[in-house]
């Protein structure tokens, strides 16, 4: 939904009608009737009665989600707030996802890179830790950006770019960043998607999975399950997983979940044995559902419950 709340006050602060607006500027009718319907208007329309108007055009026109926590986030990013729910998703899910794949940060040390974009990092702690800390930041911004598009390939890919483009992995001739791999690989001695495989895999998965008009946190589940069954990247799909999982979530106005690198051991169980048992990666994932809604009863933001 388009909210031209902006709009509306700019009008009313200059004294002018939409009426008038729409004869001085030459707005067809159309244009004037989809600001009454809360329709998106085209970059240059908005652009137009920006000029005209002597204001930012993000000002004038808002995407406004039905999505209580979506709207919340994409709210509180946009004004840099402190201490609510948008920073504290960025440093609990950044922390817990980085600190599962081994990164040494302690939740302190990227809560300081979060709010200072600084870091006392000492001796012993590896340059990728703190740049991939600093790319899982940009990435939830990208989820939130993204949240309500359908799911794509290209939407993946790009996650894994944000996430290790500038790494060392970066460097390598064989580790493709933001696209899939190269060279085969296992995880805990079983076998994945072969590389000629991955995107014949992928795209079999999102057919499936997009097919679903309201999606449930089971199907999400076993979303992230089968792209970690995939692995189509080199390296990071366990992060670009979570990422897309939360994404997902926020689409389907669905309670997010955050894996917890204390319950690490359950997640890994719950996805090595996915395929043979489902219940052990579903009440990890509830779990962090758990931890997702005492951090919004500590905010006091409404929401329903399943």
């Amino acid at each position: 939904m388009i909210s031209y709340e902006g709009l509306e006050r700019s009008l009313k602060d200059k004294g002018i009608g939409k009426t008038e607006l729409s004869t001085q500027l030459g707005l067809s009718t159309r244009t004037v009737a989809k600001i009454g319907k809360c329709e998106k208007l085209s970059k240059r329309s908005i652009q137009k009665i920006a000029d005209f108007l002597g204001v930012a055009p993000e000002l004038l026109m808002k995407e406004v989600s039905d999505n209580k926590i979506l709207q919340v986030l994409r709210e509180e990013k946009e004004m840099k707030l402190s201490g609510g729910l948008y920073h504290e998703l960025q440093v609990r899910m950044t922390y817990n996802s980085n600190h599962i794949e081994g990164s040494v940060l302690s939740e302190n040390q990227t809560r300081l890179i979060f709010e200072t974009n600084t870091l006392d990092v000492g001796d012993g702690i590896p340059v990728d830790d703190v740049l991939e800390t600093v790319h899982h930041f940009r990435a939830i911004d990208y989820v939130i950006d993204t949240a309500e598009e359908e799911l794509t390939e290209d939407i993946i890919k790009h996650l894994h770019y944000i996430l290790k483009h500038d790494t060392k992995d970066s460097t390598l001739s064989w580790f493709a960043v933001g696209d899939y791999k190269k060279r085969a690989n296992v995880v805990g001695g079983r076998e994945t998607s072969k590389p000629s495989d991955v995107h014949k895999h992928m795209k079999s998965l999102l057919e499936k999975y997009n097919a679903k008009e309201n999606a449930t946190v089971e199907d999400i589940i076993e979303l992230h399950a089968e792209f970690e069954y995939i692995h189509p990247f080199q390296d990071g799909n366990g992060r670009v997983g979570r990422l897309v999982a939360l994404k997902e979530c926020l689409r389907h106005n669905v309670i997010p979940f955050i894996i917890e690198d204390a319950k690490k051991n359950y997640y890994y169980r719950g996805l090595s044995e996915w395929r043979n048992e489902k219940g052990w990666l579903t009440d990890t994932c509830l779990d962090g559902q758990d931890t997702f809604e005492r951090l919004l009863d500590m905010l006091e933001i409404p929401y329903e419950r399943d």
